[in-house]
């Protein structure tokens, strides 16, 4: 057991190494210079409703975005679709799909898609300002590749491949990105855990396609127009690491409390301090709330040194009822949250999920 989880710290540390460099020399005063924003974005309902406080705790497909490690928990198949409205009133919906399954006696295999629906954008041009020549539709999705092996009773660990992808109608950016994630629990009941995820490590990414090129006449007096092709700069991934913890109490009969903090360090904008609550009775009724704190977050949304929409407020049910009235019967699970923002009626997430 502790040589695997040597095993596990080592890759760990080595991805942070080979990173470090360009991932954590930022700071906020670099927050809007990374790109693919859309991989900070939870798309799942259950572990959104508590403000992402429970990383050392997540189970099933929500790992994949939460702690890759956490996919191992599984007993056989997991499968989740949520649907999320983004700000709401802004018109964006993000859907999600996930499943995990078990391919050997430790060992889980996942997947699972994230698209983002923004809609249709007026298009305009320098010579069109006003519009009325069309639209365009933005696409951006996810694609997460995931695996994860229980190594004891105690640690788990795992990694997820990203392939992101970003298009409108003429220009396009591809690129790839790598989660690693460790759990461990301990106590008397195995209710104390812990875990660890660095997320988004991968290489710059650019967009290229024929609308970074315009006509223009290059001398003048000329009736000749040339093809001008200008260069698009590369971004950064916004690399995030997060350490944290949680404590189960549990109390009459059948009753749960768990209490959650989580740490996040992000490479490209202010750190971030998570708390938060669940509540579980038979694990069939779920109650969550949490709360995400940063620095210059109560400054206002007009103040400068806020940077952050979001004001903080995380709350959540799930409802989770097994199918057959055997021990070992499927589980049906309905998942709700929402994340309270300063502009527009906050974010609401809608989820089911089934597990066998």
């Amino acid at each position: 057991m502790k040589k695997s989880f040597r095993y596990i710290v080592m890759s760990l540390v080595l991805l942070l190494g080979v990173s470090a460099p360009q991932a954590f020399a930022g700071n906020e005063d670099r927050s809007g210079q990374a790109g693919a924003p859309e991989l900070l974005i939870n798309p799942w309902a259950a572990s959104s409703g508590w403000g992402n406080a429970g990383m050392s705790f997540v189970k099933g497909v929500e790992a994949m975005y939460g702690n890759v490690a956490g996919i191992s928990a599984i007993r056989g198949l997991d499968i989740n679709f949520t649907h999320t409205d983004w700000l709401k009133g802004t018109g964006v919906k993000i859907s999600s799909f996930g499943l995990c399954a078990r391919v050997g006696e430790s060992s889980v295999l996942g997947l699972s898609f994230m698209s983002f629906n923004i809609g249709e954008i007026m298009e305009t041009t320098t010579t069109s300002p006003d519009g009325g020549i069309g639209t365009f539709k933005p696409n951006l999705m996810n694609i997460n590749v995931a695996f994860a092996k229980t190594f004891s009773n105690s640690i788990s660990g795992g990694f997820n491949l990203k392939i992101i992808s970003e298009s409108i109608a003429n220009m396009s950016c591809t690129g790839v990105a790598l989660d690693a994630g460790i759990q461990y629990v301990t106590g008397p009941f195995d209710n104390i855990h812990f875990g660890i995820t660095l997320k988004n490590i991968g290489p710059t990414m650019t967009f290229s396609g024929d609308g970074l090129s315009i006509k223009a006449f290059l001398l003048p007096n000329s009736s000749l127009q040339h093809t001008v092709i200008q260069r698009a700069d590369q971004f950064e991934l916004p690399t995030q690491l997060s350490i944290a913890a949680a404590y189960d109490w549990h109390f009459a009969e059948e009753m749960r409390m768990t209490f959650a903090a989580n740490f996040i360090s992000n490479s490209f904008t202010k750190d971030q301090y998570v708390g938060g609550l669940e509540f579980s009775w038979r694990e069939m009724f779920l109650l969550r709330a949490g709360y995400t704190y940063e620095s210059g977050l109560f400054s206002g949304i007009l103040d400068e040194n806020c940077l952050n929409l979001n004001r903080g407020l995380n709350a959540g049910c799930s409802v989770q009822v097994p199918i057959a009235k055997r021990e070992d019967a499927p589980v049906f699970a309905v998942d709700y949250s929402f994340r309270q923002t300063y502009s527009y009626g906050g974010t609401h997430s809608f989820g089911a999920r089934l597990i066998f």
